[in-house]
């Protein structure tokens, strides 16, 4: 039982602690190291997909592959539909965007 609620806490705290960083500093971070840190959480979410879903599936698969590729390709065209459909604010487009008074 203790080690189910260290493995609960140990992320949660890591989350946490990351978010209270950002949250707190965001004005203080320079653009340089906000896109290395963004850069690195990527590779972080590359590397827990692959070595925690895409290589398990593809073991389940009794080593078949095409399975796994067609999960990952549809999830790639998920995020791509997802993307296009949501509308977006990107810094700085506040101005091109038509004012409520006209």
């Amino acid at each position: 039982m203790n080690a189910i609620i260290i493995g609960i806490l140990l992320p949660l705290l890591g989350t946490m602690l990351g978010s209270a960083f950002v949250f707190f500093m965001k004005k203080e971070i320079p653009d340089r190291m906000q896109k290395t840190l963004l850069g690195f959480a990527s590779g972080v979410m590359v590397a827990a997909s692959v070595w925690s879903l895409l290589i398990p599936s593809i073991e389940m698969a009794d080593e078949r592959v095409l399975p796994a590729a067609i999960g990952f390709l549809a999830g790639i065209t998920f995020l791509l539909l997802i993307d296009e459909l949501t509308p977006h604010l990107h810094n700085g487009a506040l101005s091109a965007l038509p004012s409520a008074s006209s």
